[in-house]
């Protein structure tokens, strides 16, 4: 603690303000603060014949929240039974709610346009 002299001859000890001090400490939760990225995303399927049926177009938006990647394997899973595995292409767009598939396999097990799927990185 510091000391002032004053002019009476006295030594006082003045006090130094508790929030200067927490002001050079960040808080805990900025020591242990990671990047998450998350792991899947509940999203729209979409119809388009166009897509090859091998693959899965995801907006570029969705792809870097996933970490997913041109090329790699994504799983596509409806009502949590049906499982389907495809491989990305990663297209631009800001929807982060719509992928889009050949309709052949899905319509096949009962997907219909515009259904409510998950869509993850495939595990390895």
């Amino acid at each position: 603690m510091s000391q002032e002299k004053k002019e009476t001859g006295e030594v006082k000890e003045s006090k130094i303000e508790i929030s200067k001090l927490l002001a050079v400490v960040p808080p805990a939760s900025e020591l242990k603060k990671k990047e998450t990225s998350i792991k899947e995303k509940r999203i729209r399927v979409q119809h388009d014949p166009s897509v090859d049926p091998s693959k899965l177009k995801i907006p570029s938006e969705l792809a870097k929240l996933l970490g997913v990647k041109d090329g790699d394997t994504v799983e596509l899973v409806v009502a949590g039974k049906k499982k389907f595995t495809y491989t990305a292409q990663v297209f631009e767009s800001n929807d982060l709610n719509v992928v889009i598939a050949h309709p052949d396999e899905l319509v096949k097990n009962g997907v219909a346009n515009n259904s409510i799927a998950t869509v993850r990185k495939a595990r390895a």
